[in-house]
């Protein structure tokens, strides 16, 4: 059965607290598994969670705080040890490729799995494969930084009543769908585009385009809100966005969830969060997101 859910594996900033490790998200997609900015206890957060090594396919480093990073080398060590038996692609910012190495070669271990090094130094597609295409654009942050997005192709559902219509039925279904045309009735006579379902993660960033970019049209957007709207100086001094900013580009956006992340320790009542986004007028579907929870895509 196909799972396209998001798993917490971390929601503080840069100080952890008790109750929040560092970044750390994995995408569930069919199989597949997309870790994003795995930051220091990364390794344990995927214990407590329920994700194994094996569930890794991708790994999207945003930028290279270690808030963001710092799990790496755990990660990338574990995926050797466990023996995961496919390659892995990493991608990240293509000026912090020295800071990959050393992270990559913190200690002494065995290489048993192939691990691909893909750096992002523009924006535009990064991978193209059946499931999705895997973009990058971007972002404002003191250093280099980029936000993901994923783009499941679109696909066709199949109307019933059109099918009834046109005396289509039984293994005559199939067929119209393998040729696309039977007896002169068209696959798109009976059918109707099923567009393909959207993921985009923003981290450490300000307002920019790039931002933009990546939630339009958004089923989930995982997107930072590191401050209060009240803190909006220090948020765009330091690189980073308020609740109420983040709520007004998925607003603006059309996203269907939105998952608020990456919260400055200075703040205790993680409800002001939602408070204050639902003020930027965003009514869709909102997660203030709490470590090991799991968050389903919004279903087609």
């Amino acid at each position: 059965m196909s799972v396209r859910e998001l798993v917490v594996l971390g929601t503080a900033s840069q100080v952890p607290t008790r109750h929040r490790n560092h970044n750390g998200y994995l995408l569930r997609w069919d199989g597949r598994g997309i870790l994003f900015d795995p930051g220091e206890g990364t390794q344990r957060q995927m214990l407590r969670a329920g994700v194994a090594a094996h569930d890794i396919d991708r790994i999207c480093v945003t930028h290279f705080h270690g808030d963001h990073s710092l799990g790496l080398a755990g990660v990338i060590q574990r995926i050797n040890l466990d023996q995961v038996p496919h390659p892995v692609t990493a991608h990240y910012p293509a000026s912090g490729q020295h800071f990959f190495e050393r992270l990559r070669y913190a200690t002494a271990y065995r290489e048993t799995v192939r691990l691909v090094e893909a750096p992002v130094s523009a924006d535009g597609p990064l991978a193209v494969t059946e499931a999705y295409t895997l973009d990058a654009h971007l972002l404002s942050h003191p250093v280099e930084s980029y936000g993901y997005r994923l783009t499941e192709p679109d696909g066709r559902r199949i109307l019933p009543e059109r099918l009834a219509a046109h005396g289509i039925k039984g293994p005559d279904v199939g067929r119209i769908q393998r040729d696309g045309v039977l007896d002169g009735v068209t696959l798109d006579e009976v059918s109707e585009v099923r567009r393909g379902q959207r993921f985009a993660f923003v981290m450490d960033t300000r307002l920019c385009d790039g931002v933009h970019a990546l939630a339009q049209g958004a089923d989930m957007l995982v997107i930072e809100s590191t401050f209060l709207d009240e803190d909006v100086r220090l948020a765009t001094d330091h690189g980073h966005l308020t609740a109420g900013q983040a709520a007004a580009v998925a607003r603006d956006a059309g996203v269907r969830h939105l998952v608020l992340t990456h919260f400055s320790q200075r703040y205790s009542d993680p409800d002001e969060f939602e408070r204050q986004a639902r003020a930027a007028g965003f009514d869709g579907e909102l997660s203030i997101a709490q470590d090991l929870m799991k968050v389903p895509v919004p279903k087609r």
